[in-house]
């Protein structure tokens, strides 16, 4: 299995576990992503994206709906004025040991650990946006998050949201 951290500081030597806002009622934890799931993270960390996609329990209606004709496997939304920042941000790509680290959820394929970390490896991430599109995920570059948004957490998709409070205000496009 592996295991990944991107981050747009290519001198980290070791992740020591921290606390998160998202998750306070867990103890300081390191995080890492499954391969499967790490092209959601192929742009700056504070990029807001939204990231979707089938299983056998989705509807037809919500499939066609909210994916329309794509092929892709996925479908992951950035909002326009996040452009520049993209193509403009290096981000590394480092690859973690397996162990210690242990599920903690299996749709957003993350993965926690509670000791500190030693990184196996570290790569400049080249083209992230050709990567994400390489991963056989339809790439939409929408004026606002938010449709997208309503549209996923109100239906049958599986999904990851990142950062929306990074997005642009609801309402406006």
């Amino acid at each position: 299995m592996n295991l990944y951290h991107f981050s747009e500081d290519p001198t980290i030597t070791r992740f020591e576990p921290r606390p998160t806002a998202i998750h306070p009622e867990q103890p300081p934890l390191v995080w890492a992503i499954a391969e499967s799931h790490a092209p959601h993270y192929y742009l700056p960390r504070d990029c807001p994206r939204v990231i979707c996609w089938p299983d056998a329990a989705t509807t037809l209606d919500d499939r066609a709906r909210i994916l329309g004709t794509t092929t892709a496997t996925k479908v992951l939304a950035i909002e326009r004025d996040w452009l520049r920042r993209i193509e403009d941000t290096r981000l590394y790509a480092y690859q973690l040991p397996a162990e210690p680290f242990e599920l903690f959820d299996t749709i957003a394929g993350y993965y926690v650990s509670r000791a500190a970390v030693t990184p196996l490896a570290v790569a400049l991430l080249d083209h992230p946006l050709e990567r994400i599109v390489a991963a056989d995920i339809e790439l939409r570059i929408v004026p606002s998050l938010w449709p997208l948004y309503h549209a996923v957490v109100h239906s049958t998709l599986q999904f990851s949201i990142i950062r929306m409070r990074n997005a642009g205000p609801e309402g406006e496009a």
